[in-house]
């Protein structure tokens, strides 16, 4: 063998070998980031190596970040326990003044009052009544942000979903003479019915609200891949473009509505128990067109 050979058999030796303690040092490397995340995740995180490596330094910030991340967690769990705390005092503190409130009104409307105090009294049943609906939905809401409850998702057929809405809505919609429709299907979809069934009935109630005497709300639902889609669809004036991103915050009521009894609760309710279990609501709509809302319901349940 030429002396050129030799060389070039000791640079690919030479070079085999570098590749080989490249490819070890990178095995080490991950091993030991993959044993610093298998105990950062068992909770027993600590830096084991003072020196000036990058995986060294590597090991500092992380130790950092959990610490901070440890605090952070602290300090959220102690402001959910206050949150649940105010929860269960505005619930228990305001129950009785409420029940007292319209006991008495209800009291005074039975005796002999003029026309004027009698309208005076229907007024405060009418203001107690709406108080304490607000302090039910706000409760409700508040749980359901802070954790406090949450719904059970269960694969359930969606047809009983589109007719109890139907029925529970089917006087309101009768008083107004507004043709109040919903339509059958045969499918399932991953969702608790209690609480969804809350949300829908939220969306038709608006639907009957704003939708003018003589007008149609339509509920209806069909199959996609991945959800369930729940329609509601009314005659009613529309929305305009631009409330649209708003129409699902708290207590946000259009312009065109504000004229009609509502606090503004319903959609941001329907909002926040749907994404609860996975889905999500939307909307479309045009001036004059009527809208829709639409409700997508998981078709599976999520994977633990």
């Amino acid at each position: 063998m030429t002396a050129c050979a030799w060389l070039l058999l000791g640079l690919a030796i030479a070079g085999t070998a570098f590749g080989l303690w490249q490819w070890g040092a990178r095995r080490r490397t991950l091993r030991r980031l993959n044993d610093m995340l298998d105990r950062a995740i068992a909770g027993g995180f600590a830096e084991g190596r003072f020196d000036e490596t990058a995986l060294s330094a590597l090991e500092g910030k992380f130790a950092r970040f959990l610490r901070g991340s440890a605090a952070a967690k602290k300090t959220a769990e102690k402001e959910q326990a206050a949150v649940k705390s105010l929860i269960a005092d505005i619930s228990h503190q305001t129950r009785t003044p409420i029940a007292n409130l319209l006991l008495y009104a209800s009291l005074l409307s039975e005796g002999e009052l003029s026309p004027e105090q009698r309208e005076q009294a229907r007024a405060l049943t009418a203001q107690g009544e709406k108080l304490s609906f607000l302090i039910q939905v706000l409760v409700k809401a508040s749980r359901l942000e802070a954790g406090i409850v949450a719904p059970s998702p269960a694969l359930s057929p969606v047809g009983p979903l589109l007719e109890g809405a139907a029925e529970q809505l089917a006087q309101a919609a009768q008083e107004k003479r507004i043709t109040l429709t919903a339509e059958p299907l045969d499918g399932w979809a991953a969702f608790d019915p209690r609480w969804t069934g809350e949300a829908l009935c939220n969306v038709v109630d608006n639907a009957v609200k704003y939708t003018p005497a003589g007008g149609t709300v339509r509920i209806c639902a069909q199959m996609l891949d991945s959800f369930c889609r729940v329609d509601v669809a009314d005659s009613g004036p529309g929305i305009p473009e631009a409330e649209l991103g708003e129409i699902f915050s708290r207590f946000y009521r259009g312009a065109g509505t504000r004229a009609a009894e509502g606090l503004g609760l319903g959609l941001y309710l329907a909002r926040e128990i749907l994404a609860s279990q996975g889905g999500y609501i939307k909307a479309s709509s045009r001036p004059g067109e009527g809208s829709t809302f639409s409700l997508y319901l998981p078709r599976e349940l999520p994977r633990a």
